[in-house]
């Protein structure tokens, strides 16, 4: 008996205890905060204020699953973030009811035909069928969802061999590409080595991609999957540097030696920073330091451009040297903020023979790890612009033959793709559609080393949520739906493969209904480049 009421007693204290403690918190937070002097608003409602900051801070939470309807919500909407997500898990790539697009809005469209390419008329090899898996629905309520997943065989979606886009036409080891999309530049460190690794093996399986390997350096983890390889070199020559900071042509030459390195690219610039790259000391593990030639757990700043040359003239000779050195492609990668960015490199062509063998062309609205505000908001053209007019340039200076474009930002559907194919692009980079494909909920961490689905980060602990052995399935998905969907899109113009798009095939409508061809946008942007190059 005296056992139980003990029991009760202590029972009673707990009770009093869990009522009282709170009570006497906030009676301390209320002193503390009107005696502080950082938050004024804390000064003088501290309780209200602390609501305040408390529904500010999950703020984008909320907007993004309450208050945002599908089509809101930057950098993607809920609608792109679902049909991303959708043709990983899935392999589902249908709606219903009809689209959400807004058809009073501006925007270019793709030219249908009359008569459009039958399945058994277009120019797609769909062999050898690729093993993947994907998920089931069975059941899909309001508090339940049941799903599994199961094995599929999926057509590869490829360029036959007559149609490959060919890099580097002529040298010794020139880059066939017969799938027309792969992954933009994401660096070992900016994102973790889970992520990597889902990537690399993800499209390696669904064969004819590519993987950029960013200014970070090739790390083990890119090469887990059977993926060819762009190896991409930054101001700071991560990967390809001495103890001194000083470019290692010996450690190029390895870099080369591997199979599966295809290519080099000279990151120039990127849509979203016109700076070096920046890594946070948190991201900095010895694993990135030993890869990247740098000291553990401190954060890395790149130059904002290389020291090895300062003109087009002295870029064009470190291309052509490391060209000869490695027997492979080497293109650059920059951001276009006008004639002026273009013109030059277009003419020294023209006049030296020589140039890059691909220019990746990233848009203002591409995505980055870090960056600064003002920089992402507001310098450099967006991607639909900067990919004409680069286009332009080069064949009025009659050297488009001799360079591969490549179109990068914010290009992660199938329609996107094409129209930018139709605008003179040859290959299509997409970096965030395959974050999104192995976890990415944007959460907009990416900088903080605090990504919560193992993404955007080096952590240990946060990079459990991440299971390579189920996201790699679901980047293996993604690629070959947009590749599906740009045969599709091919088929409904009346070509047989989508690498005969071109101006003829995309069409722009203002907000009054006028229709406006896009041979007619390039004549007058050719108008208005001739007119800058005389201001000049």
């Amino acid at each position: 008996m005296e056992s139980v009421k003990e029991f009760i007693l202590g029972l009673d204290v707990l009770l009093i205890a869990a009522m009282v403690l709170p009570v006497l918190f906030v009676v301390y937070l209320f002193f503390y905060d009107r005696r502080q002097s950082e938050h004024s608003v804390l000064r003088n409602y501290p309780i209200l204020g602390k609501v305040r900051y408390f529904l500010e801070k999950i703020g984008p939470e909320l907007r993004q699953y309450l208050f945002d309807n599908d089509s809101e919500g930057r950098p993607f909407s809920r609608r792109q973030f679902e049909n991303i997500v959708k043709r990983g898990k899935y392999l589902h790539d249908l709606i219903g009811f009809g689209s959400q697009r807004d058809f009073e809005e501006s925007g270019f469209y793709i030219k249908n035909t009359l008569f459009p390419k039958q399945l058994e008329e277009l120019d797609v090899d769909e062999e050898p069928k690729v093993k993947t898996k994907a998920y089931t629905i069975y059941h899909d309520g309001l508090f339940y969802r049941k799903e599994k997943r199961g094995d599929v065989e999926e057509s590869p979606w490829l360029l036959r061999d007559e149609d490959a886009v060919v890099i580097g036409e002529g040298l010794a080891h020139p880059f066939r590409v017969k799938g027309l999309i792969g992954m933009s530049a994401m660096s070992y460190g900016s994102l973790g080595e889970r992520a990597i690794t889902a990537l690399s093996q993800g499209l390696g399986r669904a064969k004819g991609a590519w993987m950029n390997t960013g200014e970070g350096g090739l790390s083990p983890y890119h090469l887990k999957g059977d993926v060819d390889l762009i190896v991409q070199i930054g101001p700071g020559l991560f990967g390809v540097r001495d103890e001194d900071g000083n470019f290692d042509w010996q450690e190029l030459g390895r870099k080369a030696e591997i199979p599966q390195v295809r290519a080099f690219e000279l990151k120039l610039g990127q849509g979203a920073k016109l700076r070096g790259g920046h890594v946070e000391g948190s991201k900095v593990t010895p694993d990135i330091a030993e890869i990247r030639g740098v000291r553990p757990y401190q954060s890395v700043d790149s130059p904002n451009r290389f020291r090895q040359f300062d003109d087009v003239p002295s870029m064009i000779n470190w291309v052509e040297r490391i060209r000869s050195y490695t027997g492979k492609p080497v293109g650059i990668k920059i951001v276009v903020g006008g004639y002026e960015s273009v013109e030059p490199l277009a003419r020294y062509m023209a006049e030296s023979g020589q140039g890059p063998d691909f220019i990746t062309v990233d848009g203002g609205e591409g995505g980055t790890g870090a960056s600064f505000q003002e920089l992402a908001d507001s310098v450099g053209l967006p991607n639909k612009t900067a990919l004409m007019l680069t286009d332009t340039i080069l064949r009025k200076h009659g050297v488009r033959d001799r360079v591969k474009l490549i179109a990068s930002g914010k290009l992660v559907t199938p329609d996107q793709a094409a129209i930018a194919l139709g605008m003179g692009a040859d290959l299509i980079n997409i970096a965030r559609g395959f974050m999104i494909s192995v976890g990415c909920i944007q959460a907009l961490r990416c900088h903080s080393n605090e990504c919560p689905v193992g993404v955007a980060t080096t952590d240990p602990d946060l990079q459990r949520a991440l299971v390579v052995e189920e996201k790699e399935y679901r980047v293996t998905n993604y690629v070959l739906s947009l590749r599906r969907g740009l045969f599709r899109l091919a088929g409904a113009a009346g070509l047989s493969s989508p690498v005969k798009l071109g101006h003829e095939h995309i069409i722009y409508k203002d907000r009054s209904g006028a229709i406006v061809p896009l041979h007619r946008i390039i004549q007058n942007l050719e108008q208005e480049t001739l007119s800058e190059k005389a201001a000049i």
